[in-house]
């Protein structure tokens, strides 16, 4: 189910159609060279999240950017806005938009670091008959009772999102096919999270070795 799918560290992706269709979600320091963008989605305005670098070297003038609203108010060019619960199409892929926040995650006492007022998102997309879901930067909420997709891509490392605990106990909720762990192996987390949480988890996961 992760065919086409490339993990390029942290929380960015590469998903390619099967018409050649290039999706990136929340590129950060993607090799130069990368094959360009036709859609690029950004989950929320922090630097390892929206790359204004990386996104300019993977753009074109076709190339349209996705985003909340403190996203694509950050931005030129071709922008589409998005805010939780809301789907829009682009380019023959379906992009439906879902909350991404934390509960506990405090960068001070009663201020966490992604407020559920602030919009940011995780992402379910559809391309090609498959369901991918970006969760974005958050912790186990209660909204993931709702997703149903084939390939959940979930972030494990803890600190700014969930544990690699707190994420097998979301897989208690979600519903995926398999699960790949994310958010890791730069600024906070290591392997050892993804090991853990695979070891933890109630649904099969693939952990995805990392792609230019």
């Amino acid at each position: 189910m992760v065919e086409n799918i490339a993990w390029l560290g942290h929380d960015s992706f590469r998903i390619t159609g099967g018409e050649g269709t290039i999706v990136y979600v929340d590129p950060w320091h993607v090799a130069r060279g990368a094959p360009r963008a036709d859609i690029i989605l950004v989950t929320h305005d922090h630097y390892d999240h929206l790359s204004k670098d990386d996104i300019d070297a993977l753009r074109t003038p076709a190339t349209v950017v996705v985003g909340p609203p403190e996203v694509t108010g950050a931005l030129r060019g071709a922008t589409r806005t998005i805010r939780p619960g809301e789907s829009l199409a682009v380019k023959g892929v379906t992009v439906t938009a879902v909350p991404a926040y934390n509960l506990d995650k405090f960068r001070e006492p009663g201020h966490v670091f992604h407020p559920k007022s602030d919009g940011k998102v995780g992402y379910v997309i559809e391309i090609d008959g498959r369901r991918i879901y970006h969760a974005g930067d958050t912790d186990a909420i209660p909204e993931m009772s709702e997703v149903s997709v084939d390939v959940a891509l979930l972030p494990v490392s803890g600190t700014y999102v969930m544990t690699a605990d707190e994420a097998a106990r979301a897989c208690e909720r979600l519903r995926a096919r398999v699960v790949v762990p994310m958010h890791y192996g730069a600024i906070v987390g290591s392997i050892e999270d993804a090991q853990r949480f695979r070891d933890l988890c109630p649904l099969p996961v693939e952990i995805l070795p990392k792609s230019d």
